[in-house]
């Protein structure tokens, strides 16, 4: 696990930072470390209530349910969730959406022994509601499988949106067009194949979606500056 010095002070830096809810959990998903925003945004007084608790245990229903969950997946898979677009609580009667990062802490023999993450507030001038849970949903069936045939129009079916709302919401929440969005999330993945596994070039490319071996390569070397091969030769060096 994370040392306790180190942990002390990730929580004193993010108790600074009321936008963002940061969180430390062990190899169960049990809370081990959070700062003051996770705890405000629950309705609680203390950390103490929170630590040792799984995410089910200090929420109701289905914002307890999804993290508990995702916790169990990023622990099982070592995979990490990056920028999860999600709806959370904040206080009692308030839900809003946040962007959220979980990432599996490792021993050094590579065992899972936790993860650490934080969830930071969607900074736009919106309320919740206009945030369709549609586009949500979409997003969370594009990170679970980067099919091919996901295109910006697949994403504004799968999000009942016309092209321009879709547009305006992924350069509002990302900074991003939506074919700059779903080039950037399978470049993430490949990139990350490439260091954990020992698949090949070509097999990363249909797993992340890529017509095939060029077009990876293409796309890959106007993101990284190199081939997948010659950063992978340089992640495992």
């Amino acid at each position: 696990m994370v040392s306790s010095v180190e942990v002390s002070l990730l929580e004193r830096l993010f108790d600074q930072s009321m936008d963002v809810a940061f969180f430390v959990k062990d190899a169960h998903g049990r809370y081990v470390a959070v700062n003051e925003s996770l705890v405000a945004r629950h309705g609680l007084k203390s950390k103490s209530q929170v630590i040792g608790k799984f995410p089910h245990e200090i929420c109701p229903g289905e914002f307890g349910r999804i993290p508990t969950e995702q916790d169990e997946r990023v622990l099982t898979t070592r995979r990490p969730l990056l920028d999860h677009l999600e709806m959370q609580w904040h206080r009692p009667n308030n839900p809003v959406w946040c962007l959220t990062t979980k990432l599996p802490i490792q021993n050094s023999e590579g065992g899972v022994i936790g993860l650490i993450g934080f969830s930071r507030d969607v900074r736009v001038p919106v309320e919740p509601h206009e945030i369709p849970a549609g586009f949500a949903r979409a997003l969370d069936e594009f990170e679970r499988d980067l099919s091919a045939e996901v295109t910006p129009a697949w994403f504004a079916n799968r999000s009942k949106l016309s092209s321009q709302r879709l547009a305006r919401l992924t350069k509002r929440l990302f900074g991003l067009t939506p074919n700059q969005f779903i080039t950037t999330s399978r470049i993430a993945a490949a990139s990350r194949m490439l260091s954990e596994t020992d698949q090949t070039v070509a097999e990363i490319a249909h797993a992340c979606g890529f017509y095939d071996h060029s077009a990876f390569t293409r796309a890959f070397r106007s993101a990284a500056g190199m081939t997948p091969s010659e950063f992978r030769k340089q992640r495992t060096q």
